[in-house]
């Protein structure tokens, strides 16, 4: 598990790696004005009806379900319920789309209606939302291949496919001369992509015997199951983006420049969510779904921890750093062309509020999992709706008062309710059990967080002084010297402090196992 959940990492970090590269030419081309607003809108549109119908609730049925028809009915049954599924996926993303692309005005309306006060903007959005949505269509149909490969143990494919979204988009930039303004250029670049990831997964699939067809559906009893746990997954995604939409309508009543800075702290915020949580995530729930089905449920309760301690000690370094140097970030990483200082300061008081609620949202994917490796949906569903409730109620009271920071303070809050409710309601129901494991690493965390925050709070200034002896690139430098030594300083505090408390490192890698307790079959 701890190989696939670097692999995955590894691959999600190349990612962002690249998303960095391109929300950088994004910065630098579009700037965070009027045309940056209108593509930030256009390309939320999509992404929002992805979350909700894709990734979040589809991955949270649809992989529990695969393993269970895999584990107990074999291969064939399991390709012919993934067959049964896509086709249906198909039909519903056509009329989707067809939608979109009828009603755009009317989506745009919903999610922005500050815009209708510049009619310029509004058009542009519109017509931006038309050129991008597809990606919606052929994304969808990514993750249902996604989900057969990872209940398989194949993550690679999977993990991969982001970066064709940030190589196409920088592409279409790159020819933005070509276009209209370099929104349309931009908005071509998150189209193309979605076909590019398509293809991408369409052949992993078939080369690892999962590959799913067109077919007439078939609603047996696996279809039935699946779609019953559907429901309340799609409420319950359905409810995260309730949040984030409120943000996109809220936003659009900010000055210009609002939304823009909202999605350029994003942006560096999901670094780690990426790398982190949803890498934890997407590893955990089919490692739990195969030993629980194996019945195993301890080593389902195992591998929790270990996932669950590593994404506590390796979040922690980035909240120290979102909430310490937020400025020293957005400068480095954004500043240039029509991006300016202040643009990067309003960026770094959203980016500091997004990482309160950092260690919050990475740790829902594993606790989530403790339901849905189980099929239940339901307990998941409630959560985020209670969260999403009190979330956007703080919304609509911060926005006024605190301008975008507000929106991001909100969604951290929300974060820790939906990770608490789920966190009590599994240890009741014994779905959770942290140990002395997970324990020590939260220990060997702090201390380790601790010490980051001095080195920040006292190293920036003399950072600063070196990085001045390279004028072109100040800022840059000044990040990556902090960023070097805090790397040293945090490695070597965590593993003094690992050896004080007698932290078996191997333990919470997985290369010791208790004795005469059943393991979970791998792939």
């Amino acid at each position: 598990m701890i190989r696939n959940l670097l692999s995955v990492g590894g691959f999600t970090l190349l990612s962002r790696l690249t998303g960095f590269a391109r929300d950088i030419v994004l910065g630098a081309v579009l700037g965070a004005g009027a045309i940056a607003d209108a593509f930030v809108i256009a390309f939320r549109l999509p992404n929002h009806f992805r979350a909700i119908f894709g990734e979040g609730a589809f991955n949270a049925a649809f992989v529990p379900s695969y393993a269970r028809v895999l584990e107990t009915e074999g291969a064939p049954r399991a390709r012919a319920f993934s067959s049964s599924i896509y086709s249906l996926l198909v039909l519903v993303q056509l009329a989707l789309l067809a939608l979109a692309l009828a009603f755009a005005p009317q989506l745009v309306d919903l999610l922005a209606p500050g815009f209708r006060a510049d009619p310029e903007k509004f058009a542009l959005a519109v017509s931006l939302t038309r050129i991008a949505f597809p990606y919606l269509f052929f994304v969808t149909l990514v993750t249902l291949h996604a989900g057969a490969l990872n209940a398989t143990g194949r993550f690679a494919a999977a993990a991969f496919a982001p970066v064709l979204l940030n190589l196409s988009m920088i592409a279409a930039l790159s020819l933005a001369f070509l276009f209209p303004n370099a929104g349309y250029a931009a908005a071509t670049g998150v189209a193309v992509a979605g076909l590019l990831e398509l293809v991408l997964l369409e052949i992993a699939a078939r080369r690892a015997g999962v590959g799913s067809a067109l077919t007439a559906p078939k609603f047996d009893g696996d279809v039935k199951q699946f779609f019953r746990a559907l429901g309340p997954a799609v409420i319950g995604s359905a409810g995260v983006q309730i949040a984030l939409f409120a943000d996109t309508i809220i936003s659009s009543l900010l000055p210009t420049g609002g939304p823009s800075s909202i999605y350029y702290a994003d942006r560096i915020y999901q670094l780690p969510i990426g790398v982190i949580g949803i890498a934890a995530g997407t590893v955990l729930l089919p490692e739990m779904s195969r030993a629980i089905a194996g019945g195993a449920p301890d080593a389902a309760l195992r591998a929790q921890n270990r996932t669950m301690g590593l994404t506590v000690a390796l979040a922690t370094p980035f909240v120290v750093a979102f909430l310490t140097i937020p400025d020293i970030i957005m400068q480095a990483v954004f500043v240039r062309g029509k991006f300016t200082s202040a643009n990067a300061l309003a960026s770094a008081h959203v980016l500091s509020a997004y990482a309160s609620g950092l260690f919050a949202i990475v740790l829902i994917a594993s606790a989530r999992a403790s339901f849905q490796a189980r099929g239940d949906t339901t307990v998941p569903m409630i959560a985020s709706l209670v969260a999403v409730a009190l979330n956007v109620a703080l919304k609509i009271a911060l926005f006024r008062p605190l301008g975008a920071p507000g929106l991001a303070f909100a969604t951290a809050v929300g974060s820790w309710i939906n990770f608490l409710i789920l966190f009590v309601l599994a240890v009741r129901a014994d779905f959770m059990a942290p140990n002395a494991v997970f324990g020590k690493v939260v220990a060997c965390s702090a201390l380790a967080g601790a010490a980051l925050t001095a080195l920040a709070l006292v190293g920036a200034k003399p950072a600063l002084a070196l990085a001045r002896l390279v004028p072109a690139f100040v800022s840059e430098t000044q990040l990556v010297l902090l960023g070097i030594a805090g790397a040293l300083v945090y490695v070597a505090t965590f593993f003094i402090a690992a050896r004080l408390l007698k932290l078996d490192l191997r333990a919470l890698a997985g290369g010791r196992r208790r004795k005469n307790v059943p393991a979970a079959r791998t792939t």
